[in-house]
């Protein structure tokens, strides 16, 4: 006759016992919830220290209003990128073509015939272009079977040929006064540029679709474990091509930003997009092999990326040393990560 089991009084989620994460005789383990925190403090900790070293290098450049309004609306061209590039590494994949997909939309939406329908038809074909190459990546890799760094390597190459071919090499100039607006400080809303705001509306509708709803927590899900995910009813294939043409729509609307900053378009946008976004991506907090994304931490991922370019850049620092610079942080992260995994950190 079989035995009742006994309980283990520890093991019962009920039970009061010692604080969160200590288990009696055992090692201590932080609840997931309170190393999301630290981590969160330790970037924004990170951030404090850039801060303070541009404010002591370059005080009068670094502290001006004019320079900070400049990282903000520059952090927020790759930081909308980096929102769509989340829940891509979230679910287990990877885009390489995030850089080359901005440059192709960009170009396209700054054509004379496109500019000949004025705002709208700038932000449309910006916007039309990032959801195109998304869907061509989420089809061939979804449906076509191909390893996302293949399908979107190729989508690299072919978005950045399209780009080169439509430009002939010459940059675009943009002459729909709407859309110049924009970018000067008249537009300002309260001292924030008008490009931060929607920077802003893209990363609280991204917190709130991976946090809050059915499908964040299906990308989580299909990252974590797509056999398991499947077998649960989810239709793998289909999340992951949707997945894909988010990652297009954050391409076309970083596009359509890029052109307002810079007035123009042309085939060199976007150069080394997807470098600085699956790094903010990976030191915020995303696992590289997926499973756990977060969207607040790629945020401040962007803002310290940026942050360093600019002291960099107010140091007369050669941009070689910051690729480097960018390249070691990418290194450490990603060791960061694997330590934690192997000491029985999140998963």
């Amino acid at each position: 006759m079989t035995q009742p089991a006994s309980v283990d009084p520890a093991r019962t989620p009920a039970a009061p016992g010692p604080a969160p994460g200590a288990a009696p005789g055992g090692p201590s383990r932080a609840p997931r919830g309170f190393r999301a925190d630290v981590r969160t403090l330790s970037l924004l900790g990170v951030l404090a220290v850039l801060i303070a070293v541009g404010g002591i290098t370059e005080p009068d450049a670094f502290l001006d209003t004019g320079n900070l309004q400049l990282v903000l609306t520059q952090a927020s061209i790759i930081g909308v990128v980096t929102v769509g590039m989340t829940f891509v590494i979230t679910s287990g994949g990877i885009d390489l073509s995030v850089g080359a997909i901005v440059a192709l939309a960009s170009v396209w939406a700054t054509t004379v015939a496109t500019q000949e329908y004025g705002f709208t038809g700038i932000l449309f074909t910006a916007v039309a272009v990032g959801l195109g190459c998304g869907l061509v990546n989420g089809v061939l890799i979804a449906y076509g079977g191909l390893v996302p760094f293949i399908a979107t390597l190729a989508m690299l190459a072919s978005a950045r040929g399209l780009a080169l071919q439509i430009t002939d090499g010459r940059t675009q100039m943009v002459t729909v006064d709407s859309v110049l607006e924009l970018g000067v400080k008249d537009s300002y809303v309260l001292g924030v540029p008008p490009l931060v705001l929607v920077f802003a509306a893209v990363v609280a509708i991204g917190w709130l679709l991976l946090n809050r709803t059915t499908f964040g927590r299906r990308t989580l899900a299909v990252g974590g474990n797509a056999e398991a995910a499947r077998l649960a009813g989810i239709d793998i294939r289909r999340h992951r091509l949707l997945l894909y043409l988010l990652s297009g729509l954050c391409c076309g609307i970083a596009a359509f930003l890029l052109v307002v900053l810079s007035g123009s378009g042309q085939n060199t946008n976007g150069n080394l997009y997807e470098l600085d976004a699956i790094a903010a991506a990976i030191i915020g907090g995303t696992l590289l092999s997926g499973g756990r994304g977060t969207v607040t931490g790629s945020v401040l991922g962007v803002l310290i990326f940026t942050t360093i370019t600019n002291i960099f850049a107010l140091n007369n620092l050669e941009s070689a040393v910051q690729q480097i610079a960018k390249g070691a942080i990418i290194v450490a992260a990603v060791l960061v990560q694997h330590r934690t995994l192997r000491g029985g950190g999140d998963t």
